[in-house]
């Protein structure tokens, strides 16, 4: 059972009812205790932030960029930011691909769903939506919160930031060896059938 002083879903700095300015008081709410208003009933959530990000492959190489703030500042990542309230993913994650790489992209499909809830912590997104998608066009620049935007070979990577952005790469690499043996192994069968 809930400890009733937990921070999680019941923050104590949540002090005052934002439908009747009431105080606020921790109380057990279905199975977790919450900030509820004894006066109008209103119960605070403990909404979690989420962030959606994109996997770009364009000629072997993907598209990574240089984060210019914290968390995990001077690594690098994928391109990704937090979705607001009313955006949709999709939209929000082509239009963080273009702050901070200056590139235009269309997102293909939905990759992963990555739950992070050490992010909580440091402020990031406790839950992370990852699509790929297929370069479009421009010139690639960085923007926003990226000092710097490049695509990289498998082999020539970087310093990564977060856990779900090391693990879509070695995902990413696995499935590029993968494509690489099957081809081999056709090539060789083709050979094999021709000699």
């Amino acid at each position: 059972m809930s400890d009733l002083s937990s921070p999680i879903s019941a923050p104590t700095h949540i002090i005052y009812c934002p439908k009747c300015s009431s105080k606020l008081v921790t109380r057990k709410v279905g199975d977790k205790p919450r900030r509820a208003c004894p006066n109008c009933n209103y119960v605070h959530f403990t909404d979690p932030k989420v962030g959606v990000g994109v996997l770009v492959v364009d000629q072997g190489k993907i598209l990574l960029v240089k984060r210019k703030m914290n968390p995990e500042q001077g690594k690098w990542s994928l391109p990704a930011g937090f979705l607001d309230y009313g955006e949709n993913p999709k939209e929000t994650a082509e239009r963080e691909v273009f702050e901070e790489t200056n590139l235009r992209v269309q997102i293909q499909s939905l990759l992963e769903i990555y739950h992070n809830p050490e992010a909580v912590e440091n402020g990031g997104a406790s839950i992370f939506i990852l699509y790929t998608a297929r370069l479009e066009g421009g010139e690639i620049e960085a923007g926003d919160d990226a000092s710097q935007a490049a695509f990289f070979d498998p082999g020539e990577l970087p310093e990564i930031a977060f856990a779900s952005t090391r693990d879509v790469i070695n995902r990413w690499k696995l499935s590029m060896r993968d494509e690489n043996s099957e081809l081999s192994s056709r090539q060789g069968s083709i050979s094999d059938e021709s000699g």
